[in-house]
């Protein structure tokens, strides 16, 4: 599997791109910002979007999207039902930004629900805390993980939705998976499970080991 990532937007959000080498079907996972960059860089690989999985709703993992739905208008958005609110605007740190209803439609997604990119499959997880709809989403060996496990680190849970309880249950879930997965989160670097559940406080207090 290729995978392309790159931190956009205001706060440095990783959006990636993934496909199967030798298949032209591709998927975004959070556009954060600029999709027209986004959408560039599709062309330029020679790719086909198929689908924007989206970990979370937040606006920092969805301005992307309009840029890309220029370009694809039918490109379908996926996203956990408990994260797609009713209002097409939020006020966010002292500005207003689309919510991912102003983008519908939008498919709702959720626990062990898969969605086919060519010959790859993305198998939803859903894993709440840091929202009530936030999902991981694995794919073969790798593990998009959005604002849910950070390396070494996790997710804030004091937005709205946000819980200590909800995020520390699906940091247990996640450490218990078996064998070792790429970890691709939504800030910062990426890391493997092995390496989390080794050095990574959060998930060893959610696992029970410290």
């Amino acid at each position: 599997m290729q995978i392309k990532m790159f931190a956009l937007g205001q706060v440095a959000t990783n959006c990636y791109l993934f496909w199967e080498e030798g298949s032209t079907h591709c998927a975004v996972v959070d556009p954060a910002d600029h999709g027209d960059k986004i959408a560039e860089l599709i062309q330029n690989l020679g790719l086909e979007p198929v689908a924007i999985l989206l970990t979370h709703s937040h606006f920092d993992h969805i301005l992307g999207i309009k840029g890309l739905r220029e370009v694809w208008p039918q490109l379908p958005i996926y996203c956990h039902p408990a994260d797609i609110p009713e209002e097409t605007t939020t006020r966010t740190f002292g500005q207003t930004f689309p919510t991912v209803a102003a983008f519908a439609p939008v498919t709702p997604y959720g626990e062990g629900d898969k969605v086919a990119v060519g010959p790859l499959v993305a198998e939803v997880l859903h894993t709440p805390g840091h929202t009530k709809g936030s999902v991981t989403l694995r794919v073969g060996e790798v593990l998009f993980t959005g604002d849910t496990l950070f390396r070494g680190s996790m997710g804030r849970t004091d937005l709205p939705g946000g819980s200590m309880k909800e995020i520390m249950e699906s940091l247990a879930r996640l450490g218990r998976l078996e064998g070792d997965y790429q970890v691709c989160p939504g800030h910062d670097r990426t890391s493997t499970m092995d390496t989390e559940r080794a050095i990574n406080y959060y998930m060893l207090e959610a696992m029970g080991v410290r």
